[in-house]
Formats: structure tokens, C-alpha cells, sequence
């Protein structure tokens, strides 16, 4: 399709527009995995219901299966990820939906990674693993981090991932947008108010700097059974760039404080070309490329 704008037309392969979500989701105790895997399935059936097109789930959502076992240890709950991810790719592509499987811990070679997947409604799945662990994933549970930066090309646009932590470092934003991404997937887990809004303004500044859209998906609530699971703290949101024709504080949508819900929006992908070429500001053409520049290491960008 075409988009006309005021000196050029803008050609594209993308649909004019999205329709995307992120579940909110509330920490509670599961009394086996069956049981877990059916309020994601009731969840992941809702969104279908409303026709969106990408869903996300939070960081670190599969944390309440910790508590089936005496052993609350990292590595045995990532004996989960793999039959968890499994059953939401068949959900994937039953509903026609791609979903962003938040984030799980994974054992590789030995090392616990914390990965997002991404489950396409074709029945692929990609990977994104999180590239900066914080000092308490490090800490108690010895995560290592990834050494890949991946863009999925989708049939609505260019997809990238940043898990939590990740969204904090801007140079991994902007190497994003370096290869044309559309949507920015933000999975989190933050125990509090401050932490939150770390991850927050870091992705609304991310949104404004590359030109992209930005979608929020955390956990809320505790459960006192499970040492692992901290008070969940989480406003998730749509995010724009902040210019005319998006809405006036870079908000397209967002969820109440601490509630479990689903929040659902239309992300308009026409303005967002428009935008690039003829927006108030262009903070991807005007940097000055002649004065720094930005490079990945040789062999770590996929």
C-alpha cells in the first residue's frame, strides 16, 4: 500500500495499522502445571476474541510454578519452559495470533539464561534472549546474559525485544532501529513503584528517540508461599512517539496500577512512516553521524 505525504509517496508491504495487546498478570499459586497453562490459554482465547493481532506476557510469568515443588530454585523451574512455550505456540497458531512469551529462565549448556520467545500464529518460534541480567538475576540466581540483538520480520512490521532491564541501555534501542523496527516488546518484572518507573520513562524515551511504538507487559501481586516472588509492581502501557496525529503524552493505552487486565489498542503504522519523514523532529535522520556512530561487535548482531 501507499502513503502519501506531503513531499513523497511511502511505500510499504505493512498494513496501515495493528492491533495489538499485553496481559497484565496477577502472581498467584498454581496447583499444577495443567492449571497454569489454562488461565494463559483463557487469557491468550480473550485477546484472540478481540482480534489482536500480537500479544505479550510479562517477563518471568511462569514464577508461580515454583511453588508445586519444595525446591524453589531457578533451575528447577526452568524444567517448565519448554512445555509451557510448546503449548503456547500451538495456542499461537490454533488462535492465529503471535504471542511474545513474555520471558523464562532456560538451562543452556549448563547456564540458566532468561529468554522471551516469540510464538508465531505460522508455528515458528524465535528467540530473544536478555542481554543485561541485573545485579540481583546475577546474584541469586546466576543468569547469564545473551550476546544477540534480533529484529523479527513480521507481516505487520519489524519487531524488536527488550527484556526489562534491557530497555535501560539506549544503545540497544537505537541498534534496533538502525534495522527498521516498527515495535518495541518490553516484557518486565519490577518488585516496586520505583523500579517501574525505570523500566517506564526508559521506554517512553526509547519510543521517542527511534521512532517506534512500545509495548508494556508486567506481573502484579505476590504470593507469600513462594520466596522468589517479591510484591509485583506494574502499570503496563502502549507507548508512541510523542509528536501530532499520536496521542498528546505518548500514551496509546494503559492498564490501572496492580490490577490483573488486558489492555488492547490499534497502533497506527501509517502515521508512524508519515511520521518519520515528516515529523515535528527526526531524531534518527538528524543525528550526526559525521561526529559518532554506533556499532555491534562483529558476530553478535543475528
Amino acid at each position: 500500500m501507499t502513503v502519501k505525504s506531503e513531499n513523497m509517496e511511502i511505500h510499504s508491504p505493512h498494513p496501515d495499522s495493528v492491533r495489538v495487546g499485553s496481559i497484565q498478570l496477577q502472581m498467584r499459586q498454581y496447583a499444577s502445571l495443567e492449571e497454569f497453562l489454562d488461565c494463559i490459554e483463557h487469557f491468550l482465547v480473550s485477546m484472540a476474541g478481540y482480534d489482536c493481532r500480537l500479544v505479550v506476557l510479562p517477563e518471568l510469568f511462569t514464577l508461580p510454578l515454583a511453588g508445586m515443588g519444595e525446591d524453589q530454585s531457578m533451575n528447577l523451574l526452568a524444567q517448565h519452559s519448554g512445555a509451557v512455550v510448546q503449548h503456547i505456540s500451538g495456542l499461537a497458531v490454533r488462535l492465529g495470533v503471535d504471542v511474545l512469551a513474555g520471558s523464562v529462565p532456560v538451562l543452556e549448556g549448563g547456564e540458566l539464561f532468561n529468554i522471551a520467545y516469540l510464538c508465531r500464529s505460522m508455528g515458528s518460534i524465535e528467540a530473544q534472549k536478555k542481554i543485561h541480567p541485573t545485579p540481583y538475576e546475577r546474584k541469586y540466581w546466576d543468569i547469564k546474559g545473551g550476546n544477540e540483538l534480533n529484529v523479527f520480520e513480521t507481516d505487520y512490521g519489524r519487531v524488536g525485544v527488550l527484556i526489562c532491564y534491557d530497555v535501560e541501555f539506549p544503545e540497544l534501542g537505537r541498534l534496533l532501529a538502525d534495522q527498521q523496527m516498527d515495535l518495541l516488546l518490553v516484557p518486565f518484572w519490577t518488585d516496586n513503584r520505583q523500579g517501574y518507573l525505570r523500566v517506564r520513562y526508559c521506554a517512553q524515551a526509547r519510543a521517542i528517540e527511534n521512532e517506534c511504538y512500545v509495548v508494556l507487559s508486567g506481573t502484579v501481586g505476590t504470593v507469600p508461599a513462594i520466596e522468589m516472588i517479591d510484591n509485583q509492581y506494574a502499570q503496563s502501557a502502549i507507548l508512541s512517539p510523542s509528536d501530532y496525529g499520536f496521542p498528546r503524552d505518548g500514551v496509546v493505552e494503559e492498564a490501572l496500577p496492580n490490577n490483573e487486565m488486558m489492555i488492547v489498542a490499534d497502533v497506527d503504522l501509517r502515521r508512524l512512516r508519515r511520521f518519520r519523514e515528516n515529523g515535528t523532529v527526526s531524531n534518527l535522520k538528524d543525528r550526526r553521524l559525521d561526529l559518532y556512530s554506533l556499532n555491534w561487535l562483529p558476530g553478535k548482531v543475528d
